[in-house]
């Protein structure tokens, strides 16, 4: 029986949720397409014809899972029209925070994502959806950073890579080193110390 159009996104959603189960639990590279298979309750033969590789099925996995978390997080966020540039960037770092508090599976599954395409040597070809994602984000940060430089309330004399690269940088690697526990004891709540780190970068590039 051919299934409908609607039927087949609803098989695909299966397949990357539980491939995304699998994934954020421990390190890719030991997760197989029939033990991802046996998660969906489908065929190995079923997934191979949505996935026919298992770098692929990685990087849909990977741009799902972002997808996701972005379009929820964007929900939260006023309209531009209402909001200085330097309350969109506060917005922008207020979400890895957000991440950490709720999300620490994604945290992991990026962890374990970076580790595999460094290892499988994934080329710019096959990690083109990914990469539009990341293109879109890129896009929305520029639009901030230009309204900044009209509004006057993000610093003057700071490129926008650098504001991006480092903010990016900086804060995924702290709420991911938090969520999985790679960080020494403190005196301080992991929390505590993320939000000192969010007002030195925003305290570093807001206008006062």
């Amino acid at each position: 029986m051919k299934l409908s159009t609607a039927d087949m996104s609803q098989r695909r959603q299966v397949m990357l949720k539980a491939a995304y189960r699998l994934f954020s639990q421990r390190n890719i590279a030991s997760v197989t397409m029939a033990q991802i298979a046996a998660e969906t309750g489908y065929t190995l033969r079923s997934l191979q014809r949505y996935f026919k590789a298992k770098d692929e099925l990685v990087i849909e996995t990977a741009t799902w899972a972002w997808d996701r978390f972005m379009e929820d997080n964007r929900k939260n966020r006023k309209k531009a029209e209402e909001t200085s540039a330097a309350e969109d960037y506060a917005f922008f770092l207020d979400s890895f925070l957000t991440l950490y508090r709720g999300h620490a599976d994604l945290l992991r599954f990026n962890q374990f994502f970076n580790v595999y395409v460094r290892a499988e040597r994934l080329g710019e070809r096959q990690l083109s959806p990914y990469q539009g994602m990341m293109d879109a984000l890129r896009e929305r940060f520029r639009a901030v950073f230009a309204k900044g430089q009209v509004d006057g309330t993000l610093k003057s004399g700071v490129s926008e890579e650098e504001m991006f690269s480092v903010t990016l940088h900086i804060m995924l690697a702290a709420v991911t080193r938090y969520a999985v526990g790679l960080v020494y004891q403190s005196r301080l709540e992991p929390e505590e110390e993320l939000v000192i780190l969010r007002d030195m970068l925003y305290n570093r590039y807001a206008a006062q």
